[in-house]
């Protein structure tokens, strides 16, 4: 592996409070796969370095996509303007019935080559057929964090396959893929198949990765049914026993934020925010599980539900809209919502002593950011920059594990060509919708 230096950046770096702030022409040396050192710019390379010049260019940490069904990028465009429950019946689940392996693994690819060139070089990844998405992965160069989700309608049969795919996965790809178990939800499986799902996350040594109180109407329907929230279900089965990242948490009131509090140092909260406008499903209460310690990161969920899979837009939506439903422009001010996008995001992975910081000792996963366009000038606040005007196309280099997997935009890894020629092949069958054939039926 080469040693790396990149030289001359602007280095968003937590200051001596935590708090990320700009270090301005720094040299960063990556020695392996890690960060070595970060110092003033000037001094000569060493021998045998590959150094790559950043011409003042922005680095920050990778981004990191704390949720997300990445080959539905398959279907984008297939579901629009219609509320949730025919977006599942009549859409997503129907159209899903048509998945091949092959398909999913050409879509997987797809999307990485999208959240690559957008500067994320980590996923947390929720989707089936979960052996090809790891082999889409290890060619990417990219890291993961993939569960094989499930319904309970299928049977523990089913979730045997999902654990078998969690021991085979776990570490590889040289360390870039964690594992964990995915059940769907507990609107989509029983309490016997999450404790099921809870018996193997232990057995095996992984966490779950679980949609949860996506928006109000299904805790209503939960406690219309069972007199207990989806996250006291959670809680009553185990799941919140081992590590979890509980997708949306739209619906949660305020006693879910306080229970979800005692397990705040393993449990985390994914939230992707142009999906609940999308589908006009709420929003997740990030203030209140700030301020009870309990982590919050970024996410896209699927592009059918947000049509790209760019976290810069799920960053800048996230602190707009949480001050647009506080009517308080002081809520989630710039250093919060980066603390949620790097360290945040990283903790909800259960990563945050490996990723989402530029610093000695953590894994070199960073990006380099252009801000010389006229969309970043006059450049008062490179950090106001990042959150309200940087685009996934600013993006211009990308490392991850210590090799370049994108470099002044030129993808290194994939065949962006070949690519976009076997998903355009698989277009016409992918896009017949039979609502008989649908997967699951959505009833909260």
């Amino acid at each position: 592996m080469t040693d790396t230096l990149l030289r001359n950046c602007h280095a968003l770096v937590p200051d001596e409070r935590g708090v990320p702030t700009i270090v301005r022409n720094q040299d960063i040396i990556v020695r392996g796969n890690r960060i070595a050192e970060l110092r003033p710019t000037g001094q000569p390379p060493e021998p045998g370095f590959d150094v790559i010049e950043a011409r003042q260019m922005l680095a920050m940490p990778g981004l990191i996509n704390t949720h997300a069904h990445v080959p539905m990028v398959l279907f984008r465009g297939l579901a629009e303007d219609v509320p949730i429950e025919r977006w599942f019946n009549e859409f997503i689940w129907p159209l899903e019935s048509n998945l091949t392996e092959e398909a999913v693994y050409w879509g997987m690819l797809l999307g990485l080559i999208e959240m690559i060139e957008g500067g994320v070089t980590t996923v947390a990844d929720h989707y089936f057929f979960m052996n090809h998405v790891a082999r889409a992965v290890e060619e990417a160069g990219t890291r993961a964090h993939l569960g094989w989700a499930v319904f309970g309608s299928r049977g523990l049969g089913a979730l045997e396959e999902t654990a078998a795919f969690a021991q085979r996965w776990k570490g590889g790809a040289g360390g870039r893929i964690t594992t964990c178990m995915a059940p769907h939800s507990p609107y989509t499986c029983d309490d016997g198949f999450l404790r099921a799902s809870v018996e193997h996350a232990k057995r095996i040594g992984v966490g779950i990765h679980i949609h949860a109180a996506e928006d109000m109407e299904q805790t209503r329907a939960s406690l219309e049914k069972r007199e207990m929230t989806p996250i006291q279900v959670l809680d009553d089965t185990g799941v919140l026993s081992v590590p979890v990242i509980i997708a949306h948490g739209c619906g949660l009131l305020p006693e879910d934020t306080q229970r979800l509090a005692r397990y705040r140092d393993h449990v985390g909260i994914a939230h992707a925010p142009k999906t609940y406008l999308k589908l006009a499903m709420g929003l997740t209460p990030i203030p209140a599980l700030r301020k009870a310690g309990i982590p919050v990161g970024l996410a896209t969920d699927g592009a059918v539900s947000n049509n790209t899979l760019d976290i810069f837009e799920s960053l800048r939506l996230m602190a707009m809209m949480q001050k647009h439903e506080a009517s308080n422009p002081e809520v989630l001010p710039i250093p919060e919502a980066l603390d949620i996008a790097t360290r945040g995001s990283a903790a909800v992975l259960g990563m945050g002593d490996r990723i989402g910081k530029l610093a000695p000792g953590y894994l070199a996963d960073l990006i380099l950011v252009d801000t010389s366009g006229a969309h970043w000038q006059p450049p008062h606040s490179l950090t106001a920059g990042l959150v309200y005007s940087a685009r996934a196309s600013d993006v211009q280099t990308v490392m991850v594990d210590g090799r370049v997997i994108m470099r002044d935009r030129q993808l290194l890894t994939i065949d962006k060509a070949r690519v976009f020629s076997e998903v355009a092949s698989h277009m016409e069958h992918l896009a017949r919708r039979v609502p008989e054939a649908r997967i699951q039926v959505y009833k909260p």
